[in-house]
């Protein structure tokens, strides 16, 4: 989040990283969908191996896939790079992507179908696979009332930007900050409304639990959601069909805690299941989660 008392110096960055953005939106929409997602993909596999985030992708896919080799890791690497421009360069863009129905396909349509109908509330949750946004204009399409959340850009600029961006397909989001942040998603579900998170990032203080082997702190909110209102957790991921710009969002089988009465162990449960959704999702195609992320504790990457 941005400071409550920026410098003038901060500012200035953040009006001159906006207008970047606005030249890169304006830019975006003088092509068509694929050539903007195929100039995304060129320039991040250009430039990504240059940047030092490449070697905490390369160390994170180490933990993953330690009996890979030198030159498959070199694969992955550029693969994973090829997409993650693709995603970032389809953002500008996605009102045009999502309002051609022939880029978005959703696997398991009519059980999203069935808790719009029904009326009752679910926690989804889902990674940073492929083109995740993609998976909130899903749900919308679906008739689904829910609140999906988003870790607001420390840019404010920028952020009120993506939020515009956001707002043109559809999409309402709520940036939950600390326990009123809480709070309110729990008076959300009050009200029948589900919740979307994505769950797969390094969550300080969280629970401790295994991803790969190697234990991470995950954010409890989805298992402790799930476990006070007695929901059910609904996993989502999304898979890049291609070429270019064309998606499936697929609907999994749902995730459901059992109350023991040990509050605390019954979350652990529930986190240890979403990682281990989340684990085989990354296994089973490897080239589209957000690698460059530093999902695992700070010792992890000193030591290597």
């Amino acid at each position: 989040m941005a400071t409550p008392n920026p410098s003038y110096v901060s500012v200035l960055i953040w009006m001159l990283e906006a207008a970047l953005f606005d030249g890169v939106c304006a830019l975006a929409r003088l092509f068509p969908v694929d050539s903007v997602s195929d100039s995304g993909a060129w320039i991040f596999r250009s430039l990504g191996p240059l940047t030092r985030a490449n070697r905490v992708a390369e160390i994170n896919l180490r933990i993953a896939f330690p009996q890979a080799s030198d030159a498959e890791l070199k694969l992955l690497l550029r693969a994973q790079w090829t997409e993650l421009g693709r995603t970032f360069a389809e953002f500008v863009i996605l009102d045009r992507i999502v309002a051609d129905a022939s880029r978005l396909e959703v696997d398991g349509e009519v059980r999203l179908a069935a808790i719009a109908a029904d009326g009752k509330p679910v926690v989804f949750i889902s990674g940073h696979f492929s083109n995740f946004e993609v998976m909130a204009a899903a749900l919308l399409r679906a008739g689904v009332t829910c609140q999906i959340t988003y870790r607001a850009m420390n840019n404010p600029y920028v952020d009120a930007r993506v939020r515009r961006n956001r707002f043109s397909y559809g999409v309402r989001l709520f940036a939950p900050k600390g326990l009123e942040g809480a709070r309110e998603l729990m008076r959300a579900i009050g009200r029948g409304e589900s919740v979307a998170l994505l769950n797969d990032q390094k969550f300080n203080g969280g629970v401790a639990a295994p991803l790969f082997g190697v234990i991470c702190h995950t954010a409890p909110g989805p298992s402790t959601f799930a476990l006070r209102f007695g929901i059910p957790i609904l996993p989502l991921s999304v898979q890049r069909t291609g070429p270019g710009a064309r998606f499936k969002v697929i609907v999994h089988e749902p995730i459901r805690l059992e109350n023991t009465g040990d509050r605390a162990a019954d979350i652990e449960t529930g986190v240890r299941r979403i990682n281990a959704f989340i684990e085989d999702r990354v296994r089973a195609r490897p080239t589209e989660w957000f690698w460059v992320h530093r999902r695992w504790p700070g010792e992890v990457y000193r030591r290597r």
